[in-house]
């Protein structure tokens, strides 16, 4: 059995399984401080190992910065993370305190990314993005049928866009950088810039161009310098009707005929994750199930942990 971790910034996503073809059960915890969370996430799975079998590996999904090479002393290490309590967190450290198992850290981004190339969108490509536009934006991917990982990962939220300060004079919510990609349009900045949150905004709202077009301006950029054989973009603010559509013709005007073959694969270059809310949860687990096979998933149900 394998266990997975999807750690995002509210909740706390575990699952565990034989392999991908077999998830024998998933849960949700509140993400609030490591003394908090970090009991729950343990006494979860020892519960598993007592109702199924024991665990033999862990993936965690984590959001970041992370160093993510296995061969550092520091793997699994949370960088400087805005969420103050996680920073210098130690996941592998953590969980090997509980457990004697193989830990297998990296991005959520990353982590949804994989669940997609195994079992999702993603399949039968080697070069693609995941992009999640939620609370924050993040991006992952796979290049020539490897995870992206440089010096670190990527930190795709924080490239920087125009911003006509005129049209738009919010300055941006990111605390590093004010005004990069998440500063501007992730579902934070929507709820500043408007005072709602963007699920409840109307859908002929203003802020659905603007969002449209800061997402297009990071299409637009991703093309160019990565050349992606497909782009998904996830995460909670992608849920409103029309939006990705709208993303679509603002990247093709945005990159101006540059690329002729654009217009004819736009629909199938930018388009939603197949495995949606579970990418990230799946991606964990496919971090620990190494060598599992590029079958379909069927999710099961799942409950709430208090």
């Amino acid at each position: 059995m394998l266990a997975g971790i999807e750690a995002g910034g509210s909740k706390t996503v575990c699952v565990v399984g034989r392999d991908a073809h077999h998830i024998f059960d998933r849960t949700v915890v509140p993400t609030t401080i490591p003394a908090e969370t970090l009991p729950k996430l343990v006494a979860y799975f020892k519960e598993c190992e007592r109702r199924f079998e024991p665990i033999e590996a862990i993936g965690v999904a984590a959001f970041g910065p992370l160093e993510v090479h296995p061969s550092s002393p520091e793997y699994g290490r949370v960088g400087s993370t805005p969420k103050l309590a996680w920073q210098g967190f130690h996941w592998v450290q953590a969980l090997r305190q509980a457990f004697s198992l193989p830990i297998y850290v990296d991005t959520d981004v990353n982590g949804a990314a994989l669940a997609e190339w195994r079992w999702g969108a993603a399949q039968h490509l080697d070069t693609f993005l995941y992009l999640t536009v939620g609370t924050g934006i993040g991006g992952g991917g796979i290049i020539n049928g490897n995870l992206i990982h440089g010096r670190l990962h990527p930190e795709m939220g924080h490239i920087r866009i125009p911003h006509d300060r005129e049209r738009d004079p919010f300055p941006g919510c990111c605390p590093y950088h004010g005004n990069c990609l998440e500063g501007l349009a992730s579902g934070e900045a929507i709820r500043r810039r408007w005072g709602k949150e963007a699920q409840n905004l109307a859908p002929d709202h203003p802020a659905w161009e603007l969002e449209a077009e800061y997402l297009a301006l990071a299409m637009s950029n991703f093309i160019f310098t990565l050349s992606p054989q497909r782009i998904l973009l996830g995460g909670g603010v992608m849920k409103q009707a029309g939006l990705i559509e709208a993303i679509r013709r603002k990247t093709l005007e945005y990159c101006a005929g540059y690329l002729p073959y654009l217009a004819g694969e736009i629909e199938h270059l930018i388009a939603p994750p197949r495995l949606g809310d579970w990418a990230g949860s799946c991606g964990a687990l496919a971090l620990a199930a190494t060598g599992s096979s590029n079958a379909a998933l069927s999710p099961p149900e799942f409950r709430e942990m208090q």
